[in-house]
């Protein structure tokens, strides 16, 4: 029990004795008390999750993403606890939301139907809902993707664009043209965004082609690129989910000949730091990630406390504001 306390409970024992022990440990190679029996005993892990989409890798190429995952780890630096990255894909039989030791977690960008979503609800522990449709007793924390989309949108009308594409993001892997967008809407941000987007066009009687990408990745953004523009009568401008995939649109429109905005008028969604980088740069919905994860964290935080004291705080739904920011990428038609 003392060498236990010298690793777990120090203020146990004298700083001499204490140090001794450590001094000993250190010489035997002897770390400490099993991590999985510490936890047990204390009750808590000293970690939480991040559940993420399949494409892990995502995480640390997306620029939102990190930014996201930095404002997490800026709010939880405070607390002590450390950041589990958590993947819905399962090895074997081993699946980390079910397996891995965690004091709570985040749901960030992943299918509403995940199996990897359902255990972390199952395991009933604090959960915090991030690009999620809303659930009563859970706190979720949002943007406004609809408002967004339709300013974006909004914005292309009056320059008088009346020929407009889209191009949005699926979450199950589907890709390619779609005939009924909204039936065919899955998860939060997709959805929501689709309905801004069709706010403002339907409005004035557009009926946008809408085509699907099932990530957020260079060559998914190519193929559907390439599936809009390689036609005989392309649209002037193209709505997109996601900067990345505004960007790589922009790259298959230059090399099929089309001047970025003189022919085709293109707009994002994110304000990734990549938008600015570009010529022309991207006009934009900006929206504030790292305000988004510093809330995620806090209220995971707040609802951990909770759980740990007893207490019970109301849940919180906080839908953060956007902001279309217009630059270089969009101009009036050159025809109607």
């Amino acid at each position: 029990m003392t060498v236990s306390n010298a690793f777990s409970h120090p203020d146990q024992l004298s700083s001499d004795l204490r140090a001794r022990i450590l001094a000993k440990a250190d010489e035997l190679g002897y770390i400490g008390p099993d991590p999985a029996a510490r936890t047990l005993a204390r009750g808590t892990s000293g970690a939480v999750g991040v559940l993420l989409t399949d494409l892990l890798y995502e995480a640390f190429t997306d620029e939102v993403a990190t930014a996201f995952l930095a404002a997490v780890v800026e709010e939880l630096a405070p607390t002590g606890l450390a950041l589990t990255l958590l993947t819905s894909s399962v090895r074997d039989d081993v699946v980390p939301a079910r397996d891995v030791a965690l004091d709570g977690a985040v749901i960030y960008s992943c299918r509403p139907e995940s199996d990897a979503r359902d255990w972390l609800i199952r395991r009933r522990l604090p959960l915090v809902f991030v690009d999620q449709d809303p659930v009563e007793q859970t706190s979720t924390i949002n943007v406004d993707d609809r408002g967004g989309a339709r300013a974006a949108a909004e914005h292309l009308v009056a320059l008088g664009h009346r020929r407009i594409a889209i191009v949005s993001r699926t979450v199950d892997g589907s890709a390619g043209l779609v005939d009924d967008p909204v039936a065919a809407a899955q998860g939060h941000p997709q959805r929501e965004r689709l309905l801004g987007w069709l706010d403002a066009l339907r409005g004035v009687g557009v009926a946008p082609v809408v085509a699907r990408v099932p990530h957020n990745t260079d060559e998914a953004a190519r193929a559907a690129a390439r599936l809009l523009l390689d036609t005989p009568e392309p649209p002037t401008a193209v709505l997109c989910f996601s900067d990345v995939l505004a960007l790589n649109l922009m790259d298959v429109a230059r090399e099929l000949g089309l001047a970025v905005p003189d022919d085709l008028s293109v707009v994002g969604f994110d304000d990734n730091p990549l938008a600015v980088r570009v010529t022309p740069r991207l006009t934009t919905v900006r929206q504030d990630v790292a305000a988004k994860g510093r809330a995620a964290a806090h209220a995971l935080t707040t609802a951990i406390e909770d759980r740990r004291t007893g207490t019970k705080t109301a849940p919180v739904h906080v839908n953060l504001p956007t902001e279309l920011v217009v630059r270089e990428s969009t101009a009036p038609p050159r025809r109607s």
